[in-house]
């Protein structure tokens, strides 16, 4: 019998459009013979499934049920195919705990702790092998922050917001006159925001899931961008970055980084499917997390897409078994 499975996607933040794109890549290599799959689209006024004809039938978010034609539909296991609030912060995961229906991302707690780029570094920056920038986590907008950093941090600098992806209010700053409007542009997406030190290397995102057959990790990537560095747009638009898979890597360097890879995953009790981002420091070889992304993009322009097919996986037979790993707990 055909499980039936809640495809999540939407959002609350900028990253919904992303999240809409992964969707429709996850519904499309999703096996219907074993899946009888309903998109279902969050948004800040409303959950709902539309019909083929654009019917649209709100979900019961008591149970998270829905009912179409007087028929209740409920769901066997909802895959999260949604970037930023709600979906990749733990916000969802913990609803889903609550009502005892499996979900093919990280749980609540993992969730809410990686979106927060300043904790999950705190916590993975004794793994053996593993490099992290120094940094300045700034709780509030003041006018004492730029001045707090020169001292404590060396140019050039990444400013980021926390809690966020896709790398939306991001900036490189080189001097100390362009760090006051780097911040500004960060703190209009987030409370927190974190300032790190720049790490001169090549740019390497390795996929790593746990699915039927265990712990399994993606072949690498390599981000060469024509931009400053990868931002949303060099993220999202085609022919900006050159993306090569698997990345160029000595067979130690790729031995010593999947290890390392493996090892954040375990500690930070990742599920389902994350992506893991280094810098691959010039001259030492030393490699330096950047960041996890618990709910990776699966749109046709994402990353996660093209390292399956490198491992010689079809999304249909890779979603199936992100699916069935949930399924079996």
């Amino acid at each position: 019998m055909k499980k039936t499975i809640a495809l999540v996607t939407g959002g609350f933040t900028g990253e919904s459009v992303i999240s809409l794109k992964s969707a429709e890549v996850i519904g499309r290599n999703l096996d219907p013979d074993k899946f009888a799959v309903y998109k279902i689209i969050i948004t800040p006024d409303s959950w709902y499934y539309a019909d083929a004809n654009g019917v649209k039938f709100e979900i019961n978010k008591n149970d998270f049920s829905l009912t179409v034609a007087d028929h209740v539909i409920r769901f066997d296991c909802v895959f999260i195919g949604l970037h930023g609030s709600p979906g990749e912060d733990g916000k969802l995961q913990g609803y889903f705990d609550m009502l005892n229906i499996p979900y093919t991302t990280c749980d609540a707690l993992t969730s809410a702790i990686t979106m927060n780029k300043g904790y999950t570094k705190a916590i993975v920056q004794d793994i053996p092998g593993l490099h992290v920038a120094k940094s300045v986590q700034l709780f509030s907008e003041n006018d004492s922050n730029a001045a707090r950093i020169t001292q404590e941090l060396r140019l050039p600098l990444f400013v980021k917001p926390n809690n966020g992806g896709s790398s939306i209010g991001m900036s490189k700053v080189k001097t100390p006159a362009e760090l006051p409007e780097a911040l500004q542009k960060a703190f209009q997406e987030d409370s927190q925001v974190l300032v790190e030190e720049f790490i001169s290397g090549r740019e390497l995102t390795i996929g790593i899931y746990r699915g039927t057959r265990g712990i399994q990790v993606l072949p690498a990537t390599e981000i060469v961008s024509s931009k400053e560095f990868f931002d949303f747009e060099a993220k999202y638009t085609t022919g900006v970055t050159e993306e090569i898979t698997p990345g160029r890597m000595s067979p130690e360097e790729k031995q010593r980084v999947e290890e390392i890879t493996v090892a954040v995953f375990q500690k930070l009790n990742a599920k389902g499917v994350t992506r893991i981002d280094y810098f691959l420091e010039e001259g030492t070889g030393n490699f330096y997390f950047i960041e996890i992304n618990t709910v990776p993009g699966q749109s046709e322009n994402s990353l996660i897409p093209q390292q399956v097919r490198a491992a010689g996986l079809s999304m249909q037979a890779f979603y199936t078994e992100l699916i069935e790993a949930a399924l079996m707990g």
